[in-house]
């Protein structure tokens, strides 16, 4: 059968049609078999519209996927299988006029399908129906001819099936193509998306577009934690996630719970591992630098899991709170279940109402990430607001250490060190001499004697509670602004 369809290895590897061989190598039987099959091909094309009717009374029986499709839009499924079975057949009479077309038609209905969300296997089992009743109705239409004419057919069957692999082969990778443009536009537009919240630049009329697509609830509780690995000051390692290098952060590796631990599970689908944050779990890899962030939730994960986003200095990701308003006890869970290398700093901020009140949560993690100490470690802003207002201001930050703490700037550098490790490990005793007394390996006696120095240097008392607030607040900034 010249030229009809290119043989299996083409179709495999990519190579191109082998040239027709010459007609006086063909056989007689071949050429009658090509006559049968071109005479049972015309009756088909006469009864086009009964053989779709058929076809697609077949799929919405004996196909799942295509089920949803059809209840949809009879009409459309219809007119595609009709389109499709037109060019096919007419591939058998003529295939050089129809080839390219049949092509076509094949590439679009992989396309439309992969857009709709139907199941590739469920597309190419179609495409196979249709091959196994387009090949039934040639045999019987042959049978019902001349019976004899039936045994001829055996000549072209190769070529008729290779024809329908080569299909199935166009379908697929169309189908591919577009289901991987397809999760990029989607990822895309989560990625913007995501982007607006955190920077409080979204519209509140856009909210609920919004939540549909990251699996969100619109009046849902939520935190934003930020992470990141390098030092302050230090601008950051090249990324080489895209070709050529870019500056950004770089994501630590982290194991992130997609769930607050000990919160009951809500109504959405578990991954194949089980609830994450359950006791066995296995926990939820922070990716690389190579992963786009912004991807998630993916069909099949739960709507628990953190949604993260790239920003120029850290990586943000947004945390679905399970627990009441007045849980306490819930950021500080997920910042204990955190499981970061060294030298990793993460801040979790307050917990916020709302969609809309993500760019305020982005902040506050920002400021918690702030507070963080240079060498790494975790900070729930709720727990450590005194130094969130520290790294809020830091001009008045520096002032009020200046202020404080400046007259010690005229002892030697040893002396000042003891007395400001004294100071602190006595604020850290709430005030106990005996205790901080422990924690240096001194007598109780050397701490009261450096606390009274300290007391005569700067003229504060640490009795009194104003003097004390000051002195906290300034160590704190001392501690994260540096002298």
């Amino acid at each position: 059968m010249p030229q009809l369809v290119r043989p299996r290895f083409a179709v495999l590897h990519g190579t191109h049609p082998a040239a027709p061989l010459p007609q006086r190598f063909r056989s007689l039987a071949d050429r009658e078999a090509v006559e049968v099959l071109h005479r049972a091909a015309r009756v088909l094309v006469a009864s086009l519209p009964a053989l779709t009717d058929r076809l697609v009374e077949a799929l919405y029986e004996q196909e799942p996927g295509y089920r949803a499709a059809i209840d949809a839009d009879r009409s459309e499924v219809w007119q595609e299988v009709h389109h499709s079975l037109r060019h096919n057949v007419g591939s058998l009479l003529q295939p050089r006029e129809f080839r390219d077309a049949a092509h076509r038609t094949s590439r679009w209905i992989g396309e439309i399908r992969a857009g709709q969300g139907v199941p590739l296997d469920a597309v190419l089992h179609a495409f196979r129906m249709g091959g196994a009743m387009v090949w039934q109705d040639l045999v019987d239409e042959t049978a019902r001819r001349d019976p004899d004419d039936v045994r001829l057919l055996v000549h072209v069957a190769a070529d008729v099936w290779n024809f329908v692999d080569e299909h199935c082969g166009v379908v697929a990778d169309a189908y591919r193509q577009a289901e991987r443009r397809l999760t990029w536009q989607r990822e895309n537009r989560q990625r913007l998306v995501i982007a607006a919240l955190l920077d409080g630049t979204a519209r509140i009329a856009d909210l609920g577009d919004a939540a549909a697509m990251l699996g969100l609830p619109e009046q849902g509780r939520y935190a934003v934690l930020a992470v990141a690995s390098a030092r302050r000051g230090d601008p950051g390692p090249v990324r080489q996630s895209h070709p050529g290098p870019r500056q950004g952060p770089v994501r630590p590796p982290l194991n992130l719970p997609t769930a607050p631990p000990g919160a009951a599970p809500g109504p959405e689908p578990e991954p194949p591992t089980g609830p994450l944050g359950a006791p066995g779990a296995a926990p939820l890899p922070y990716a690389g630098p190579d992963a786009r962030p912004g991807t998630s939730p993916l069909p099949g994960t739960p709507a628990t899991a953190p949604l993260w986003h790239t920003g120029s200095d850290a990586e943000f990701a947004i945390l679905r709170l399970t627990g009441g308003p007045g849980d306490p006890g819930e950021l500080h869970a997920i910042a204990a279940a955190l499981d970061a290398p060294a030298g990793t700093r993460a801040g979790i901020g307050s917990a916020v109402d709302g969609l809309a009140a993500l760019g305020d949560a982005r902040r506050l993690a920002e400021t918690a990430l702030r507070a963080c100490p240079a060498s790494g470690g975790t900070v729930v802003l709720d727990e450590h607001l005194p130094d969130a207002l520290v790294v809020s201001s830091p001009a008045l930050g520096s002032a009020l250490t200046s202020r404080v703490l400046g007259p010690l700037g005229r002892l030697d550098p040893a002396d000042r060190d003891v007395i400001l490790e004294t100071l602190t490990a006595w604020l850290d005793a709430d005030g106990s001499a005996q205790r901080a007394a422990a924690r240096l390996y001194c007598h109780r006696n050397t701490v009261l004697n450096r606390l009274r120095r300290f007391e005569q240097l700067t003229g504060r008392c640490l009795t009194r509670p104003r003097d004390a607030v000051e002195v906290s607040l300034a160590l704190a900034a001392r501690r994260l602004l540096g002298p």
